[in-house]
């Protein structure tokens, strides 16, 4: 689902952000991610996010440096979304969707009276996230969907392989990097990949990885 809202540059998008930590969620630059929204402080961020520019940001909580009094600290890096589509269910939950806009940089948490998590937020490092199917010429295709196959046949998976080979590279490795079932510092390095390239290369690289340590231990999944 396409953004009407076309950002141009880093100075586009607000320094601070609502936040949604969620440990094992990824979204990168154009991905869609839907949401089943039933917290009531995740059901208030929506709310206000709905009232202002539709952005909140993913954020994974770094659950190995846990507080053990509080909220557990975050990521340095998240990636912000926009509501591209809301729906009111009747039992009062949301479901939403996010388009994925912009990487940021975590600067600070801001004490915020709100029930939902607020940060101030850096996008300049990641600027080149706005630009569409940047560097996608450099990804080694065919690597990425050989994994996939390996990957799917290992686990017994039906791909539609019509889609898959029908899908630009970037829509291809940002998929694929999201719906991937590695663990939270898994998806983290997926996240901070510096570019398209290196995104491709790490999730065949952790593909490679998950299949071996599959056919070690009898199928334990990667966490």
């Amino acid at each position: 689902m396409p953004s009407n809202v076309a950002y141009l540059d880093a100075g586009e998008l607000p320094e601070t952000l609502p936040v949604f930590p969620l440990p094992g969620a990824l979204l990168l630059p154009r991905g869609q991610m839907p949401l089943n929204i039933f917290e009531p402080r995740y059901l208030a961020m929506i709310d206000a996010a709905l009232r202002g520019d539709r952005l909140i940001g993913m954020i994974q909580p770094d659950v190995s440096q846990a507080a053990q009094i509080g909220l557990p600290p975050l990521y340095q890096v998240g990636c912000a979304g926009r509501i591209t589509q809301f729906a009111e269910t009747g039992d009062g939950r949301y479901l939403i969707q996010l388009t994925g806009i912009c990487r940021f940089r975590l600067v600070e948490e801001i004490q915020a009276d709100t029930l939902f998590r607020q940060v101030r937020a850096d996008f300049r490092a990641f600027e080149t996230d706005l630009e569409a199917r940047r560097g996608e010429e450099r990804v080694r295709r065919q690597a990425v969907i050989d994994a996939l196959r390996r990957f799917s046949e290992a686990n017994r998976l039906e791909i539609d392989w019509d889609n898959i080979h029908a899908a630009p590279n970037e829509a291809l490795v940002n998929a694929l990097s999201m719906m991937a079932p590695f663990g939270v510092a898994e998806k983290q390095a997926l996240l901070e990949a510096p570019d398209l390239e290196s995104r491709a290369d790490m999730l065949v690289a952790l593909t490679e990885m998950d299949l071996v340590r599959e056919a070690g231990d009898g199928g334990t999944r990667m966490q």
